[in-house]
């Protein structure tokens, strides 16, 4: 059991049950985080879609930004998916006031690039490191990378727009693996988390 990282998912906004599900299936133990205290118990952390800038409030409200970006610094495993990419990104193209990003990924993201909600849509995509095929990605007002820092690695795009990246210890993708089943996005995290436990 010592092998199973403990994984949290930051439970401020967003799907966080279904991304508990998914690290759950990828065999990792998953809890809910919402205070620095729960943050420094974890190995790792997904920050799960939902509104960035509510989500970057609230992360203000509950002391959770600084904490944040310290464990990031010191290297802790983080996956961000559609508002979370948005708050792993060093700058955000078009920033509602006030909104605070955590870093993590040396980006450069567009806000809502895809389109309203009523524009969301599902499609298949290939990520570099994910073997088996596409995954099936859903994306809900999702954000795209405007463009990268040398550091960054750009792992999936769709219609030419950057939609998947990492560097080094953290992940983070425009669209939303947790809504589908499919848990090899999921299982690639936790297969980070797990070689710097």
């Amino acid at each position: 059991m010592s092998d199973t990282p403990v994984i949290g998912v930051l439970a401020l906004q967003g799907d966080v049950r279904e991304h508990l599900i998914a690290l759950a299936s990828a065999d990792a133990l998953a809890r809910p985080v919402r205070r620095p205290e729960e943050l420094a118990e974890v190995d790792g952390l997904v920050i799960p879609g939902g509104e960035s800038t509510t989500m970057s409030k609230l992360a203000v409200l509950f002391g959770m930004v600084e904490p944040l970006r310290d464990r990031v610094r010191a290297g802790m495993p983080v996956y961000g998916t559609c508002a979370g990419m948005i708050l792993l990104a060093e700058k955000i193209l078009d920033p509602r006031s006030g909104q605070e990003t955590v870093g993590g990924i040396d980006m450069i993201v567009r806000r809502n690039a895809f389109g309203r909600q009523n524009e969301s849509f599902e499609a298949a995509v290939e990520v570099a490191g994910i073997g088996g095929g596409p995954v099936e990605g859903v994306f809900i007002r999702a954000p795209w990378v405007e463009s990268v820092g040398a550091e960054a690695e750009v792992i999936a795009e769709h219609g030419g727009h950057i939609v998947a990246v990492r560097q080094r210890n953290v992940l983070a993708t425009s669209f939303h693996p947790e809504l589908t089943g499919d848990h090899r996005v999921h299982a690639l995290f936790v297969d980070m988390v797990r070689a710097v436990k």
